[in-house]
C-alpha cells in the first residue's frame, strides 16, 4: 500500500513538527486512500469470483463505487 507523498509530507508535519494545520489534509487524503482500496477490492472481487453472479454482483458494487451512470452501463 502506497500514499502520496503530499499525505506523506502532512504526516510528517502532523507528528514531527506537532503543526494541527494539516489535519483535514491528512483526513482527505486518508479517505482517498481508503475509497481506493474498496474499488480495488471490488474490481479483484469482479475479475476472481468463482461464479458469474458473484462477478456480476461485484462488478456492479464496483460501478456503483465509481460513480458510472446506470446509462453508460453494459
Amino acid at each position: 500500500m502506497q500514499i502520496s507523498e503530499e499525505l506523506f509530507i502532512a504526516l510528517l508535519k502532523y507528528h514531527l513538527v506537532e503543526r494541527d494545520d494539516v489535519l483535514l489534509e491528512i483526513k482527505k487524503g486518508l479517505e482517498e486512500k481508503l475509497e481506493a482500496m474498496v474499488r480495488r477490492d471490488l474490481y479483484t472481487k469482479y475479475k476472481t469470483a468463482p461464479t458469474e453472479e458473484e462477478r456480476e454482483k461485484a462488478r456492479q458494487e464496483y460501478l456503483e463505487k465509481v460513480g458510472m451512470h446506470r446509462s453508460f452501463r453494459w
